[in-house]
């Protein structure tokens, strides 16, 4: 019999002969972090520790379920460093928990994760199966596999780190989970379903230590395995959208997002961004990249003097005199101790009024730069 088996046994049974080192180069912990940042969304970090499973998952699931998992690594970094680097004390303390426990303790954020990830596995698998017909082939027959994939997400989690389980007693389960359907109707329910079943019996009895080291990869064969992944995964995704999604229009009704995509480039929102596009662009090239980026900033209204322009009904080349004969007639017109009414209609008012006031106060700042900057020059 193996360590791993032994370990399911009494654990007092284990012995040191059954903890066989992984013979691993040094990892830093600073260059984990640096690929924590850099890529830790896709697991960069997992897979400069050799975790290749655990970056598997991460890049499947956009760090740890939409960046849950990366979040958490903050604190979990340091541990899967001395994991890779077999650090004496984290080894002792690891052998320990193996002779106290005959399986590993359940834990909340493994399982979690196990069902997490197989869901979602299972969820894109079977959305991304295109429910109408491809060069005249139905490939809905694929759906049979989703079980089967659900049941893959599953152990995949609970093949990380020091834990191993078989993947048979799920794929098992998993599957005789299908005739369920039949009676519940609804896949996503089902789906739900499976996936808890599923991560229960893996947890409860495949789940066992790993006291032999795993057979040691070629960085070569780890990045293709997980380069494999990832390209499965954006492929499924791709499909989902390119051939299922939909969004809902105003008027409550389902259109295929392909549809709003072609629809989108002969729109005139569209049309007319792409003729501006197309002018910026060539008084780019007449005009040079800077003098055109000011113009851009200056159109963007940062100091919101055009809208001023605008609230006070004048002209951007009026006169300060016009401005401010213009400020005291609007002032008037709208000072809210003129409004006889309702709430309402004092509050609207009062909004009113106070933009007046706020664009003459913008203008008259304008007029107050522009005499500081003629004080200079002279």
């Amino acid at each position: 019999m193996s360590g791993g088996n032994r370990a399911n046994g009494v654990g007092s049974a284990v012995t040191n002969d059954d903890f066989q080192p992984l013979d691993r180069k040094g990892k830093s912990t600073i260059f984990a972090y640096l690929f924590w940042m850099v890529g830790g969304f896709f697991g960069a970090h997992h897979l400069y520790l050799g975790r290749i499973n655990h970056a598997v998952v991460w890049a499947t699931t956009l760090g740890g379920y939409f960046g849950i998992g990366w979040f958490r690594d903050i604190w979990r970094i340091p541990t899967y460093v001395k994991d890779a680097n077999e650090d004496p004390n984290y080894m002792e303390i690891w052998k320990i928990i193996v002779r106290q426990n005959r399986k590993p303790p359940f834990s909340t954020v493994r399982f979690i994760g196990a069902l997490a990830t197989g869901h979602l596995w299972g969820e894109l698998f079977r959305c991304a199966i295109p429910e109408d017909e491809i060069y005249g082939m139905n490939l809905k027959p694929l759906l049979y596999l989703v079980p089967g994939i659900v049941a893959s997400g599953v152990w995949t989690v609970g093949n990380i780190g020091r834990e191993q389980g078989s993947i048979k007693l799920p794929l098992i389960i998993a599957y005789l989970m299908y005739p369920l359907l039949y009676y519940i109707g609804d896949e996503s329910t089902w789906l739900n379903i499976v996936a808890v079943v599923v991560a229960l019996a893996f947890d409860s009895f495949s789940k066992e230590w790993r006291l032999k080291p795993a057979k040691k990869r070629s960085v070569t064969r780890s990045l293709a395995t997980y380069t494999l992944a990832v390209i499965i995964f954006w492929m499924l995704l791709s499909s989902y959208f390119y051939f299922n999604a939909t969004l809902t229009d105003s008027e409550g009704e389902e259109i295929k997002v392909t549809e709003a995509v072609k629809h989108f480039f002969t729109s005139p929102i569209w049309l007319d961004l792409k003729t501006t596009l197309g002018t910026t662009w060539e008084q780019a090239k007449n005009q040079g990249f800077w003098a055109t980026w000011r113009q851009l900033v200056d159109l963007s209204d940062p100091r919101g003097e055009i809208n001023a322009y605008r609230v006070l009904d004048l002209s951007t080349t009026a006169s300060e005199s016009e401005i401010t004969a213009k400020w005291r007639t609007l002032s008037k017109e709208h000072h809210p101790d003129k409004v006889k009414g309702d709430e309402d209609a004092k509050r609207s008012a009062q909004d009113r009024f106070m933009e007046i006031q706020q664009a003459y106060e913008i203008l008259s700042k304008k007029k107050n730069r522009r005499q500081r900057k003629n004080r200079r020059a002279g």
